[in-house]
Formats: structure tokens, C-alpha cells, sequence
């Protein structure tokens, strides 16, 4: 049993305790004695209520169970009214407005990319702080979105032929971002600035930009600048120039790079993506956002023989074009969320009455006294300059679950001694009681609502489990193609817009999944911006800089102020259940190629999770595609093999086979990795190995088809062994 230590009827794990009294609290102006009489007053208060919220979705879920068990309509009229008639789809607001203030540019008027990473990986935390600058030609030289043809393949050296592919497409970029008046960027010879103009010096003559108002800025000097600063649909970029560099002393104008302004905002994850189980895991997670509330988070890695130390970037200064007297300075970082634990689960870093308290108030009180930090400007950097502090919410089930959160937080508001309403909520629409509730979620804390977010993957599994019953859902691939997706996709932004969150909060899309395909990224995540989401999410700083892009095509507030005229709620279409239109036709082939598909991502996502402590990682596929992989999509792959067994698609021998099968497969995909612990000799020794094998066949009985409370169980017991 771990040490802890006795505040009134609270216990603290000691490691926990030690970081709270000695590194967070300090300079934030709360007495500890007060923090933990306050906080001890807050779980007793809101505790119950978090049960209750629990309570009634199990209820709930109960009654619809039943509802199918009984081979009752599925769809329709007949199903819409009970649901009504049990509250599971409620009556929407005739009106809900959206007041909420103090909220940042990166999320209330620009657009762009959002990363999403484990906060407890301080590596990934740095680079993703540090992904607000991207270089295009890294990005373009570095990925298939430049092909080999010709001989510009990618190599350990540089390969001339590649970069002058690069060199073209990026300014070919730039004469869609920076149009000239006359000509294009790749025929441009000099760069001059002249009475806050931007002169573009052609073979045959000068030119200037088509909208002269672009040009914002320099580095350098006016004769000979380093960069010049510029703007597009809000999203800055610079032009480089160095022609004694060994990219720009080949290129006529001396362009050296592009550097895009890319990853406004991210997400810095306590949830998904992290595995955090116990005292010791919570507290790296606190540590490093206090690091980066504070600004002095660091890491030193060694590369090349080198120790290189890696810290948050500075802010950028230019000087104004038009009164160079004036400085222009840009936020050097990612503006930063982070994103809470829902309302399931328990921790018990913390006891009250040596209970585990709920995880989610736990978050909530200590993610916003480390972000007090940066409201008093105790750091070296600013995160928010208006004042706020922006917390994500997951894994909320319709409007009394967001009410509640909103209550979390002027309680957390009145302890902390923050002013109300410094603590804006992020709402995950990933829960269909959520989806077809959103405009009465969104009402539920209109004055603090800074972000919605479709997610399709928890969004499916949740689909899955909530519809058990109903029968056999189709193949995985298929459900993303299905009429109840669309519909939830475009009335997620609809109801957004109608809330009036236009200005004042980000309508955001989901991941791309496949990290290496960014060709096929760029080709199909224009979709997103185009639907009218003012972000999306991307699988790494460099997927950013590329998807930046978009927003540079696509007006954003001019397809949302065009959308604002439609009305559509997408609830019967949402409630469509997205079952196999036909079992029979499904060959024997098909079946196991789902089975081995389901069971391969499972196994490969788990073994890691539970052996590693890794929440997210890019996992091969049964045809070796690293597929980015956190809860959310191993929530599905779990629920879809349940619900097939349930209904006798498949047997539990036939699930048997393939995992033995498939972990032989896993373990020589992660040969490689010296810190691998093998499943398939003693694959009743592998707790990984078990733990895939619990979440398929107890996944029926699992709230929600949540996989938290067995990967944590089973990582737990992993822990123990060490």
C-alpha cells in the first residue's frame, strides 16, 4: 500500500502531495490548507452528483436494451418516441446562444490545425507547443506529398532533384497564399520593401502583390531583409530569405524556406491518449503541465553524439512595414487546452473517506490551479493573453452531464480565485446522447463554450454499445459511409453556427489517422475546412504545417457566415442504426478478414498500452499501415467484435484463433523495439495479451463500452510486477 498523506478526510498519495505543496501551489496566492479544506469540500459536494449522472446512464442503457431485446422498431417515428418518453433524447432549446468572452483569436476568429498529444510524453508536449511554426519545404521534402518521380527520391543525404521539386511546389503554393499582381513567385528574381510595400522584381519588370495589404512586416532591414512577414485568411506565414544558405544561394530570389504559421491551438491530453493509472502517472502528468503553464518545461535527448535540450519557443518579433517604428510580435507556441478526464473513472491518487475520488474532478481542480500559473504571468511565456483557461471535456452524455461540468468549474472558479467564467469548456460531441442533444448541451454552459469537436471513432464505439442489441452492425470500413456519420458530421456545425459560436469558438473534425500518407491527407482533409470547421485535428506538427494549407484555400468564416442561413438537426438520420443490411451476404472470407482486422489493431494498441504505459501510438495494421491509435479506436474495434459474437456472426472459438494468430503477427511488427515484451509463447502469462482478450469478450458488460476500467485493471496488475 502506498504512503499517503491524512488532509482532513482526504488521503494524497505522497509523491502527489509533494508535488502539489512544493511546486504547484507556490506562487498561485492559495493558502495549502485552504486548498485541500476547499478541495475535501468539493468532492463531498459534487461527488454524489457525479454518481448519480453515472447512475442514470446505466439506466438508461438498461431500458434501451431492453427496448431491442424485444425486436421493436429500430428506426422511425415508433423509436424516436421512446426515446423521448425514457429522456434520452430531449426536447431542444427554441433558442441557445453562445455569450462566452475573453477568448483567444487561435480560437475564436482564425483557423487551422489542432494537435492532440499525451501530456505525459514530454517530448511530444514540446514539439506540439512548438508546432505554431512549420517549414514547408521540411514538410513537403520529408513526405509523399512530393512524389520520387524522376529521380527525387528521399535518401539519409540531400538530393538536389527532390528539393527543386519541393522549391516548385512550395511556390506554387505561394502564388495561391501571396498572389502578384502580375507574374508568379517562381520567376521572382529579388524581394525588395519600399514604402511599406512588398516589391516583387521579375526578369521583365517589377511587380506587387495583388492584395498589397498581405505584407505585414520584416526581419532584418528594409534594404535586406531575412524574412518578410506576410497574412492570408488570418494565418501568417514568412518568406525567408538567405542567399549564403545552401537552399537559398540556388534559389534567384534568395527564398531559403517557407514557414507557415500552423498548429494554432492544441490539445495537451490527460485522457485517450495517456496512459495514467495510479499516483505516480498522475503526477508526470501535472509536472509537465505545470512545466508548460510555466514555460520552463525541457528535455535533453542526444542525437548525432550531441546532448540537445529542447524548451518552448519564443515569441517572434518583426518590424512593422508601414511605421517601422512599431513591433509586430506573434505567439511563438501552440495556444494550449488541456483536456480532462471524463466523468467514469475513479484514481485513487487521492482518497476521500479512502474511497478513490472520481478522476475528472481531480483533473479539474489541479489542471486549473497549474494554469492559475500563467493567468498571474508567473512564467517566462504567456498561453492565453485574455485570461483563460480552456479545459476539454470528453465523454459527456447529454445536457445535465455538461450542466454538471459547468458547475465543476464555478466551484474550482470560487476556490481558486479565479473570476467566473475564466474556465471555458470544450465539448466533445463523441456520445450520441450528446449529438442529439447538442443544441441543449451547448445551452448548458453557453457562457463558457469555447470548443464542440465531432469524433467519430468514440462517436462509433458508443453507436456500437449504446445499439448492442439492435442486431449485427456492418463492417467496420463501411459504418464511416453510412447515412448516421454524415448527419452527425454536418449537423454538429449547423447547430454550432445556430448557437452563434462563430467569433467565439472553434467548430472543430476529428483526426487523420494515417501519419505516413500525407498525399492522401492533403487530398481529403480540405473536406474539413469546407464543411465550415475552423479546425481539425492532425497527427503531428509536420501534418499541421501541410494542413495549414487548406485554410489558406478555403475562407473559413466565409463558408460559416454561408452556412449560418441553413436549419438542420440530423436527428433521425443520426439515429439511424447503422446495421448489416444483410448478414448472409457476407462470405467466410469477409467475416475473418474483420475478425483478424479487429483482433490485429486490438492486440497491437493493448500490449502496448498495458505492457509500455504507451496511450497512444502508430500501430501497424494487418497490412503493416501505421495507423495512429489511441482509447477511442480500440473502444470500437472491441464493441464491434462483441456485437458480432452476441449475434452469432462470429464464435468465440473463431475469436480464440485469431488472437493466437494475431499476436504471433504483433509481436514480429514490434520486434525491433528492445523495450517489447512478447504475447504469443505464453499468451496466458501476457497480461497484455489478457487484457485484449477481456475488452472482446466482456465488452457487452463494460459502461458504455468504455476500455478504461479494464486497461486500467490490467496495467495496474502489469505495474505490480515491477
Amino acid at each position: 500500500m502506498r504512503d499517503y498523506v491524512q488532509q482532513g478526510r482526504l488521503q494524497i498519495a505522497e509523491g502527489l502531495h509533494t508535488f502539489l505543496l512544493q511546486q504547484a501551489i507556490p506562487g498561485t496566492g492559495i493558502d495549502p490548507t485552504t486548498f485541500w479544506r476547499d478541495f475535501e469540500k468539493l468532492l463531498v459536494d459534487l461527488s454524489p452528483q457525479n454518481q448519480t449522472l453515472l447512475d442514470k446512464r446505466a439506466s438508461l442503457q438498461e431500458k434501451i436494451d431492453a427496448y431491442h431485446r424485444a425486436e421493436k422498431p429500430a428506426c422511425g417515428e415508433v423509436y424516436l418516441d421512446f426515446l423521448r418518453s425514457i429522456g434520452y433524447l430531449q426536447e431542444a432549446p427554441v433558442k441557445a446562444t453562445v455569450t462566452t468572452t475573453n477568448v483567444d483569436p487561435e480560437i475564436a476568429t482564425m483557423a487551422g490545425p489542432q494537435l492532440v498529444v499525451p501530456i505525459n510524453n514530454a517530448r511530444y508536449a514540446l514539439n506540439a507547443a512548438n508546432a505554431r511554426w512549420g517549414s514547408l519545404y521540411d514538410a513537403l521534402y520529408g513526405t509523399d506529398v512530393v512524389n520520387d518521380e524522376g529521380g527525387a527520391e528521399a535518401g539519409p543525404h540531400y538530393n538536389p532533384v527532390r528539393g527543386a521539386k519541393v522549391i516548385k511546389t512550395a511556390k506554387g503554393w505561394l502564388d495561391k497564399m501571396l498572389p502578384l499582381a502580375n507574374g508568379s513567385h517562381s520567376a521572382v528574381n529579388t524581394y525588395t520593401l519600399n514604402n511599406g510595400h512588398l516589391i516583387a522584381i521579375l526578369s521583365n519588370g517589377k511587380t506587387t502583390l495583388k492584395n498589397p495589404s498581405q505584407y505585414l512586416g520584416y526581419t532584418g532591414s528594409a534594404e535586406s531583409p531575412d524574412s518578410i512577414l506576410c497574412i492570408n485568411n488570418g494565418l501568417h506565414f514568412e518568406i525567408q530569405l538567405d542567399p549564403t544558405h545552401p537552399i537559398g544561394s540556388v534559389d534567384k530570389a534568395g527564398v531559403k524556406d517557407i514557414l507557415l504559421e500552423a498548429a494554432l491551438s492544441t490539445i495537451m491530453d490527460c485522457e485517450d491518449s495517456v496512459a495514467a493509472v495510479d499516483a505516480e502517472d498522475k503526477t508526470l502528468v501535472y509536472a509537465n503541465w505545470l512545466g508548460l503553464m510555466k514555460g520552463d518545461l525541457s528535455l535533453s535527448i542526444h542525437k548525432n553524439g550531441k546532448i540537445i535540450t529542447r524548451t518552448m519557443n519564443p515569441d517572434r518579433c518583426y518590424v512593422d512595414g508601414r511605421n517601422p517604428e512599431n513591433v509586430i510580435t506573434l505567439p511563438g507556441r501552440s495556444l494550449m487546452f488541456v483536456r480532462n478526464v471524463g466523468h467514469l473513472m475513479t484514481n485513487d491518487a487521492i482518497l476521500l473517506d479512502n474511497k478513490p475520488v472520481f478522476e475528472g474532478l481531480m483533473d479539474g481542480v489541479i489542471t486549473s490551479l497549474i494554469a492559475k500559473h500563467d493567468l498571474l504571468g508567473n512564467g517566462q511565456f504567456k498561453n492565453t493573453r485574455c485570461g483563460s483557461v480552456y479545459i476539454v471535456k470528453p465523454k459527456m452524455h447529454g445536457p445535465e452531464e455538461v450542466a454538471f461540468t459547468s458547475e465543476l468549474f464555478s466551484r474550482i472558479e470560487a476556490m481558486l480565485g479565479l473570476e467566473q467564467n475564466t474556465l471555458k469548456m470544450g465539448i466533445m460531441d463523441e456520445e450520441r446522447r450528446t449529438s442529439i442533444n447538442l443544441k441543449a448541451c451547448i445551452a448548458a454552459a453557453s457562457d463558457r463554450v469555447a470548443f464542440i469537436n465531432t469524433g467519430f471513432l468514440d462517436r462509433t464505439g458508443d453507436e456500437i454499445h449504446t445499439s448492442m442489441f439492435a442486431g449485427p452492425f456492418a463492417a467496420k470500413g463501411e459504418l464511416k459511409s453510412m447515412p448516421w456519420i454524415q448527419a452527425y458530421e454536418k449537423a454538429n456545425v449547423i447547430t454550432g453556427l445556430q448557437c452563434k459560436l462563430r467569433g467565439r469558438a472553434q467548430i472543430g473534425k476529428g483526426m487523420w489517422p494515417v501519419p505516413d500518407q500525407m498525399a492522401a491527407m492533403m487530398k481529403a482533409k480540405i473536406a474539413h475546412p469546407l464543411a465550415g470547421a475552423n479546425t481539425a485535428w492532425v497527427p503531428s506538427p509536420t501534418a499541421a504545417t501541410l494542413h495549414s494549407l487548406h485554410y489558406h484555400e478555403v475562407d473559413v468564416t466565409a463558408v460559416q457566415k454561408e452556412m449560418e442561413r441553413e436549419d438542420f438537426d440530423g436527428v433521425a438520420d443520426i439515429l439511424s442504426i447503422p446495421l448489416l443490411a444483410d448478414p448472409g451476404s457476407l462470405t467466410e472470407e469477409q467475416v475473418q478478414r474483420e475478425v483478424d482486422n479487429n483482433v490485429q489493431g486490438i492486440l497491437g494498441y493493448v500490449v502496448k498500452w498495458i505492457h509500455q504505459g504507451i496511450g497512444c501510438s502508430k500501430v501497424p495494421d494487418i497490412n503493416n499501415v501505421g495507423l495512429m491509435e489511441d482509447r477511442a479506436t480500440l473502444r470500437i474495434s472491441s464493441q464491434h467484435l462483441a456485437n458480432w459474437l452476441h449475434h452469432g456472426l462470429i464464435s468465440k472459438t473463431q475469436v480464440e484463433t485469431s488472437l493466437a494468430k494475431m499476436a504471433v503477427l504483433v509481436d514480429k511488427q514490434n520486434a525491433r523495439d528492445p523495450d517489447y515484451i512478447p504475447m504469443s509463447d505464453q499468451p496466458d502469462e501476457s497480461v497484455g495479451f489478457q487484457a485484449a482478450r477481456d475488452l472482446i469478450f466482456e465488452g457487452i458488460r463494460q459502461p458504455n463500452g468504455y476500455t478504461e476500467p479494464l486497461l486500467h485493471q490490467r496495467r495496474k496488475q502489469m505495474k505490480s510486477r515491477r
